[in-house]
């Protein structure tokens, strides 16, 4: 059954599946990053997450909800507990020094396999797809994904205003 469901697999998303793990990969050294490019990633990982659950769902209220309360917990939750370790922000070239981190890898990785796993129960037609638990904790998952990115990055923005 696994062969079948990878051959009916779309050859891109074989491929977005690399670009993600290189993406997340690179994420895992040390850089040095400019304010945008600390936005760029969650604003696309959030936008992917969100897809996900219009993809999936529609807008199904209970899939955009799930996703919002996902979200939003999970910003929340992060700027207020979990800051940004290791963040040194650089007045003088208005850039931020960011140590690597597997966090993004393992969040993209999740997003991806979330994805996968429910399009394959769909395509497979699977009752399981359409009821209203799935849709919740599938969208509540989504949520969580992106807003963790979401965090990751108020935190290190706010480690500019800490530095001057």
């Amino acid at each position: 059954m696994l062969i079948e469901i990878l051959n009916r697999t779309p050859s891109w998303v074989f491929v977005l599946f690399i670009v993600l793990l290189a993406v997340g990969c690179f994420q895992s050294r040390d850089r040095t990053v400019s304010r945008r490019v600390v936005a760029v990633l969650p604003v696309v990982m959030i936008a992917l997450s969100f897809y996900g659950v219009l993809a999936a769902f529609g807008v199904a209220p209970l899939g955009l909800i799930g996703w919002l309360a996902g979200a939003a917990a999970a910003v929340w939750l992060g700027v207020k507990f979990i800051p940004a370790r290791g963040v040194v922000f650089s007045a003088a070239t208005r850039s931020f020094s960011v140590p690597g981190s597997w966090l993004p890898l393992a969040l993209m990785m999740a997003i991806f396999f979330t994805k996968f796993a429910v399009g394959v129960i769909q395509a497979r037609q699977l009752p399981v797809a359409g009821e209203p638990v799935f849709i919740g904790a599938v969208s509540l998952c989504y949520g969580i994904f992106g807003g963790v990115f979401g965090a990751r990055a108020v935190s290190i923005l706010r480690s500019s205003q800490a530095a001057g």
